[in-house]
C-alpha cells in the first residue's frame, strides 16, 4: 500500500511554506520603515491557504529555471500582495508602522513554529507507521 504524502501531511506543508513567504514580506516592510512613499504590503494568509485546501491553485507563476522552487505565492507578483491601510498616514507617504509590522512578524513566527510542529508530528507518525510501532 503506497503512502500519499499529500494526504498524510495535510495542509501543514503548505502552511509552513506560506508562513516563510509571509515572513519575507513582513521583513521587507520593516526594512523599509523609513523609505519615503513605501507602501506596506501583506498577503491574506487565510484565503490563500483556503484556496489551496479546496484544490484551487493560486495565480500561476512564471519560473526562470525548472529547478526553482515554486511557492504558494510569488512575492514579485503584485496581484497577490495587498497594500496595508495605515492607521495614521505618514507625511512622507510611507504606510509602514514598524511596531505593528514587528508584532505581525512575531505572530507569524509563532504560527510558523506551530505549523512546523504539526508537520514534524505528522512525519513522526509516518515514521512509526513504517516501522510498525
Amino acid at each position: 500500500m503506497a503512502i500519499s504524502f499529500d494526504k498524510a501531511l495535510g495542509i501543514h506543508e503548505q502552511a509552513v511554506g506560506l508562513r516563510i513567504q509571509r515572513a519575507e514580506i513582513l521583513a521587507n516592510n520593516i526594512a523599509n520603515g523609513d523609505t519615503p512613499n513605501y507602501k506596506a504590503r501583506d498577503i491574506d494568509f487565510k484565503s490563500i491557504l483556503q484556496g489551496v485546501q479546496e484544490g484551487q491553485q493560486p495565480l500561476p507563476m512564471a519560473r526562470t529555471h525548472a529547478g526553482h522552487n515554486q511557492g504558494l505565492i510569488d512575492s514579485d507578483f503584485a496581484a497577490e500582495l495587498m497594500y496595508r491601510i495605515p492607521s495614521q498616514p505618514s507625511i512622507d507617504g510611507n504606510t509602514v508602522d514598524v511596531q505593528e509590522e514587528m508584532a505581525r512578524y512575531s505572530k507569524n513566527a509563532v504560527d510558523y513554529q506551530a505549523s512546523f510542529q504539526f508537520l514534524n508530528k505528522k512525519f513522526k507518525g509516518l515514521s512509526n507507521a513504517i516501522r510498525g510501532e
